[in-house]
Parts: structure tokens; C-alpha cells; sequence
């Protein structure tokens, strides 16, 4: 793979997709349709993935994309492979609360390796650079004109004041219930991949999800972390957490800063 060239598409096509959710978004009415697992989608989700995976199959033709909004890719497998969710955190959007995303990862031999996501109605940038580091990108976020960026690291936690954060959308009781088995100082509720990027910014320490997510929700933000230092490792048994799966559905997760003590289920 050309890294370089990945960055600039990947970062490029976020931006496009961030643009076209945006003009939806910005309109007194959306439509709203439920999906066969009773997920939502909307016009801003169909609009994002025809635009990078049109993007994407362009510049790179010989590599399998699989994608949320295209449910015939979920039944390819490959160990290297595009990942995409369009909106991530449709939810959000259908709320109007902002932390909705876009999420685009390169996943090599069942590790997310390279990604991108984009935040844009809070016009955040966060992406992985040609050799894996993780920045942030300020500035005006034009396609094609990259701006400044800040290299990102997780912070050296404090495990007796531990910052977490979790699902805006989808807090349950058993996720309260571990969570109170660390010290924590602080506790931040949000939306979509951003839960990852606040971990690789270093605004946060661990990010516990004991909920369905599928590999399209947490390649890129998993990506992300992992190049500013982070880890994201199963609920059970603390392995890293693995891609290509069939079905391409996740088990519960952690993501954290690795100063962080894991407590057992």
C-alpha cells in the first residue's frame, strides 16, 4: 500500500462526505428509514458512502471495501481491507447533537492500521499519518490543503483518578456497574468515534463498551488511538481486538491509555 497516497485520499474523502452530511443536516427535514437490524439511516448516510466509496474503489481498485451502507461487501472477507462508515453515530445526527462522524480505516492482517475520522459539525480532524503517527488537523480542513496538525499521545494516567469516557447513546447499567470498579475523577459522555479520539488526544484514559458495535463503527477511531499510543483490547480476556471477523460485528471492547490498570469483568 502506498501510505501516502492513502493519507491524502482517506483525509480527502472525509472532508467531501463531512460536506455532503452537512448540507443535509442543515435542512428543517430529513427522511428517516430503519434498516433490517433496526438501526437508522438517513439521507446523509446514503450521500457520505456512495462519495467514498466511489473515492475509494477509484484509487484503489485492487482492495476489498467493505462498508455499512453496502450490505453485500458484509459477506467478503479478505485479511486486508477498507473499512467505512459513512455517519457514524446516526443517532447523533438524527438528535442533532453534533458528535456524529465519519470513519474511513485501511485494516492489515486484522489490525486497523491506518484511518481517518472526521467530526464535522464539531470540525475536528483527526487521521493517521503515512507512518502510522496520529494528528489532529486544524486550520480551515480543506480537501486537498492539509493544515497544521499536532501530533496526538495518550496521557500517562493517574490510576487513582482515572478520566472515562463512554456512549452518549447507548450507556447501560452494566457499563456504570465496571466502570465503578476504578477510581475515577472525571466522567464524559460521547458520541460516535469521538470516544476514541478523546483517548489519543490524551482528554481521556479508557473508554469501556459493553455494547454491539461492528468493525465499520471502531476501525478508524481504533486506528487512531493506536497511533498515538493507545490500545484497544477485548472485554474477556484483554487480547487486542481483532478485525476481518465473520460478520464483521465486534465482541465487547476496551480502549485505553496502557498506564491504565484493567480491572477483570
Amino acid at each position: 500500500m502506498d501510505y501516502e497516497k492513502l493519507t491524502h485520499v482517506m483525509r480527502d474523502l472525509a472532508l467531501q462526505a463531512g460536506d455532503a452530511i452537512m448540507q443535509i443536516y442543515g435542512t428543517d427535514d430529513f427522511a428517516i428509514e430503519v434498516k433490517d437490524d433496526a438501526s437508522p439511516v438517513t439521507a446523509a448516510d446514503k450521500a457520505a458512502d456512495a462519495l467514498i466509496a466511489a473515492g475509494l474503489r477509484a484509487a484503489f481498485p485492487e482492495t476489498l471495501l467493505i462498508t455499512e451502507e453496502q450490505a453485500a461487501s458484509h459477506s467478503q472477507s479478505a485479511d486486508t481491507f477498507l473499512i467505512v462508515d459513512p455517519l457514524d453515530g446516526t443517532k447523533e445526527f438524527i438528535k442533532r447533537r453534533g458528535d456524529f462522524t465519519v470513519n474511513i480505516a485501511y485494516v492489515e492482517n486484522g489490525t486497523p492500521t491506518r484511518g481517518v475520522v472526521f467530526a464535522p459539525a464539531r470540525n475536528r480532524m483527526f487521521y493517521t499519518l503515512a507512518n502510522g503517527q496520529s494528528v489532529e488537523e486544524s486550520g480551515a480542513l480543506q480537501p486537498g490543503l492539509p493544515g497544521p496538525c499536532k501530533p496526538l499521545a495518550v496521557a500517562q494516567a493517574d490510576n487513582g483518578a482515572l478520566r472515562v469516557v463512554a456512549s452518549k447513546s447507548h450507556r447501560d447499567q452494566a457499563t456504570d456497574e465496571y466502570i465503578q470498579k476504578y477510581a475515577t475523577a472525571e466522567m464524559r459522555s460521547a458520541g460516535s468515534s469521538l470516544k476514541f479520539c478523546l483517548l489519543a488526544t490524551g482528554e481521556a484514559d479508557l473508554y469501556p463498551r459493553l455494547g454491539r458495535t461492528m468493525e465499520w463503527d471502531t476501525a478508524a477511531g481504533h486506528a487512531v488511538l493506536a497511533g498515538a499510543g493507545g490500545q484497544v483490547v477485548r472485554f474477556d480476556d484483554h487480547t487486542p481486538l481483532v478485525y476481518g471477523k465473520s460478520g464483521y460485528e465486534n465482541p465487547f471492547f476496551i480502549a485505553l491509555a496502557p498506564s491504565v490498570k484493567l480491572h477483570t469483568a
